[in-house]
Order: C-alpha cells, then structure tokens, then sequence
C-alpha cells in the first residue's frame, strides 16, 4: 500500500498538542530513547510515555487535593505541565493556563472543542481546535502567535521535535509536517482513514498507526519506510523504547520492529470488545504498562507475556504514568489509582465524586498528580 507525500497551502499557522522531551534520562528508563525538542522544563509527553521528568517522585500512600480548577468542558483528554503551570484545552473550546496554586493564569477561545492535548515548547503553547485551525499561543499571557486552517474538523495531539509539528487530522485522513517557526507546510502524508492518534518521533522516523495499520515515515520528507496491517480498526499512539514500537490497538498490545515493522508479539485479553482511545502504552525497563478494556496490564517486553493485572471499575482510555516504582492510571469510573508497578497491588485512589466521569492521562511532576476530567474539571494531587 504505496502512500506518496503531498504538499498542501495553508494559511500562515502551525500546531502541536503534545510536546516531548528529548536527551534525557527519565526515571527508570535509561535506556529508553524519547522522540522530543529541547527546552521543554518540565514534563508532558515522550514516546514510552514515562509520566515524568527526570527526578521527579510521586504520591505512594495517599492524596489530597493541592487544588482543583474547573474549565468550560470535557477536560479528559490530557494536559502539559511546565514550570509550574498547567495547561489544558476543553470541549468547549477553551485553552487555559492555571498557575502553581490553581488559579487561571489567562484563557483563550478557539471557537470550536479542542480535541487534543497542548503541547508547550520554548514558551509557545501549540493546540488544535475543531473548528480546523491550529493555534500557537505565548504561554506567559495566551496572546495568539499565528493560526492556521487545517483541511476539514479534528485535530490530534501533535508532536514537536527539531523545529517541526506533526499532527494528525480526522477529517481528511492526512499526517502533517509543518514547520514549527512559521506553520507553512513541509509535507503531508494521507493514510485514507481518520488521523486522530498522535505521532512518535524517534531517530528521524515518525511512527503513527491509524485505521488497520501502522506505518514509519521519514521525518524529513514524509516518505513511506514500512506499513504493518493488522486486524484492527481505529488509531493508536505509539509508545517506541530499545528499537521496538509498541501499540495498543482496541484489545491488543502489539511489538513491531522498529527497523522493519515485522511483528514480535502481540497480547491480547480475552474480553473482545474494543477500548476506545489512542493512548499509547507506557515502556519502563523491561515492562510495557497498558490500559486495555477496564484492565491495566503488565506485560514482559520481551516476549509479550502478562506479569500482573489490575481491573478498575470501568474501561480505560488514558495511558498510565510510571514513576519509580508506582503506577498512575485513570479510568472511566471518575478515579484516579496509584498501583504498585512489581506487582499491581493498589496503594490508593482518588474519587473525583462522579463515577461516570473519565480520567486523562495522568501526568506527575515534582510529587504532584494532573489529571482532567470530562467533566470539566482539573486536579492537582498531593501526598497526604
């Protein structure tokens, strides 16, 4: 399935949601490679999806709320944090800063939902809207930079490294490059399927899976270096550690090559039905930690076998944390548990009162919990 690099006009914009860390050594994971742009202080996304910055420690024995900020809608999808502030887009189309005590920094409308995650990179905040344009905002006080108009609705998380955006769209099927100074266009690549997974960026290879296959493209140009087809249906963020991509699509949890895409395991539960989501599996040493169903797993990076597992009360969509020895997960029963990685007994849980309510990815810094919720609301976590 032969997929050539096209090249669109838009109009003077860029955009990311997800920004990575790059060169460093995050906890537990020395020998993990993260796809990233420098100058990024704190964290909010890397390619094993860590949960942390280098250092950093989390709550292991109970938490209290340091504070909790509500936004305008669905919060759940996920947040970056940087020097202290949050930073986090809404279904009501709302992108807010709050500061280190919870209090809103600056707020901007985009107009439309925003579908993907901030991203913050050398004092620029990048998010999408689903009314088709990506914004780059100064993250000190909100004031817009420059937009641009994507093809149709729905934008992904996007990914920031070396001075280039990639991000996804749902409507028009495509992967963009943009250039991250300016957002004119560097190439694009079209999957024929809804794009709202986001990208990983490792070793001048973006790695992307959406509709029933993943592919690795070059990073320069958008050419296609390989495809793998799977018997699935829907779109996943890679998670790329020790030269193996790790996928969770649906049900299954799958291990290709990162060279090649041949497939070296695939895990799969025997609950059928489908996860929602793109969140990508967390990469921690030798384990691979993924929410699959209303389960979290851990599963042998070598081999693809279960260690442990830990049922919540409902289905999982965000992607754990893993910090020293914990594990941070939300689900969809309005909960956020810290589990022990060895083993996957509980230590605590927080309730955020409403049990329909889903829980983004956490994201953990400097001993605090992050999390946002669909209903609107975003927490800061604290040991007790």
């Amino acid at each position: 399935m032969e997929h050539a690099p096209s090249r669109r006009r838009f109009l003077q914009f860029s955009g990311t949601g997800l920004a990575l860390l790059s060169g460093c050594s995050l906890p537990r994971t020395a020998r993990t490679r993260t796809a990233g742009s420098a100058g990024v202080s704190t964290f909010q996304y890397d390619s094993a999806r860590t949960g942390g910055p280098p250092g950093t420690t989390g709550p292991t024995d109970s938490v209290t709320e340091r504070w909790t900020a509500q936004t305008d809608g669905w919060a759940g999808k996920a947040l970056a944090v940087i020097d202290d502030t949050a930073y986090v887009g809404s279904d009501g189309g709302s992108v807010y800063a709050f500061d280190g005590d919870g209090t809103e920094r600056w707020t901007i409308s985009t107009g439309g939902r925003i579908d993907s995650a901030p991203a913050v990179v050398n004092d620029t905040v990048y998010v999408g809207s689903h009314e088709r344009h990506v914004y780059a905002l100064d993250a000190a006080d909100g004031t817009e930079q420059w937009r641009s108009e994507t093809g149709q609705f729905g934008i992904s998380s996007p990914t920031v490294v070396d001075g280039t955006v990639y991000i996804g769209n749902n409507g028009d099927g495509q992967l963009y490059a943009l250039d991250a100074a300016d957002g004119s266009d560097r190439w694009t690549f079209g999957v024929g399927y809804s794009v709202t997974a986001s990208p990983a960026v490792v070793d001048d290879t973006v790695y992307i899976g959406s509709g029933s296959a993943a592919y690795a493209l070059d990073a320069a140009d958008g050419t296609e270096r390989w495809t793998f087809e799977t018997d699935a249906l829907g779109n996943a963020t890679p998670a790329v550690a020790d030269g193996t991509v790790y996928l969770r699509w649906n049900q299954k949890v799958y291990a290709l090559d990162a060279a090649d895409g041949t497939e070296r395991w695939a895990f799969e539960t025997d609950d059928s039905t489908a996860t929602p989501g793109t969140a990508p599996p967390t990469v921690v040493d030798d384990t691979v930690y993924a929410g699959v169903n209303d389960s979290i797993y851990a599963i042998a990076a070598n081999d693809g076998t279960e260690r442990w597992s830990f049922e919540t009360g409902e289905r999982v969509r965000s992607s754990p944390a893993v910090i020293d020895d914990s594990v941070y997960v939300g689900g969809d029963d309005g909960i956020v548990y810290a589990l022990d990685a060895s083993d996957g007994t509980e230590r605590w849980r927080f309730e955020t009162g409403d049990r329909n309510t889903s829980i983004s990815s956490p994201v953990v810094v400097d001993g605090t919990v992050y999390v946002g919720t669909s209903d609107g609301a975003v927490y800061a976590l604290t040991e007790q």
